[in-house]
């Protein structure tokens, strides 16, 4: 199952009035763990959150680690992708503008959650995600459906200085004088990584343009973060064959 969690409900008051998720933004505490709670009700499993700092750091929770405890950590290791092959497990992206990129191979049954926004994208997060489900899991690419949450959307990605910020890669994806694609420039590393074409789906919905259903930073700057969110559930028929075996 994967879902996009609006900043509609909740018990955050203004600026981040709504079902603000985040614990980063100053928002009161006790508010954002009613609204935490309230998605946990509404979606089940685990829900495993991470500090994202526009990196390239990628973890990977683990049954393990699950058993453990420390997969819901109250201050878990900074990361801004998870990758996960335990059923029941949620990995939630907090966004408000940058993209969150889900990821399901049905095959080896792994899922991954990537916050990627401008510097991610720049440093190919999403490429090196899908590396590491290769790598770690013997996933396959071409099996893989990647799904692009509500983000900024060519209409407001507005770069001036995109000269400095951007790779020259980047500017065949500028629309206009200013503005940028990035859902293209994410649809491309994807089918790059091996990823058909076919198998990415798109937002066609920019936060920027919806902040009555969406947080956007570029829009309010002091604001909330709504989440998206994906998970497995237990394969009942494998676990039946299972049984018999």
């Amino acid at each position: 199952m994967h879902a996009v969690v609006s900043r509609l409900g909740g018990e955050s008051r203004p600026p981040f009035d709504g079902l603000n998720l985040s614990h980063g933004v100053g928002d009161d505490p006790a508010a954002v763990a009613a609204n935490r709670k309230r998605v946990r009700q509404m979606t089940g499993g685990v829900h495993v959150y991470t500090r994202q700092n526009h990196g390239t750091s990628i973890r990977t929770i683990t049954r393990e680690a699950v058993d453990r405890g420390e997969a819901i950590q109250t201050n878990p290791a900074p990361a801004d992708a998870l990758i996960s092959d335990v059923p029941g497990i949620r990995l939630l992206i907090q966004t408000a503008d940058c993209q969150a990129v889900m990821l399901y191979e049905p095959q080896k049954r792994v899922v991954a959650n990537i916050h990627c926004g401008w510097r991610g994208s720049v440093a190919d997060i999403i490429g090196r995600t899908v590396l590491r489900m290769v790598d770690q899991f013997g996933c396959d690419p071409g099996q893989m459906t990647a799904a692009i949450g509500p983000s900024l959307g060519p209409c407001c990605a507005e770069f001036v200085n995109f000269e400095n910020e951007l790779p020259r890669q980047f500017w065949r994806f500028r629309v206009g004088a200013h503005h940028f694609d990035f859902w293209r420039i994410s649809r491309h590393q994807l089918t790059t990584a091996g990823l058909a074409d076919g198998n990415v789906h798109g937002p066609g919905m920019c936060t920027r343009c919806n902040p009555q259903l969406f947080f956007s930073y570029r829009s309010a700057r002091e604001t909330g973060r709504f989440a998206a969110l994906i998970g497995m559930d237990m394969d009942i028929n494998r676990t039946r064959q299972s049984e018999k075996e």
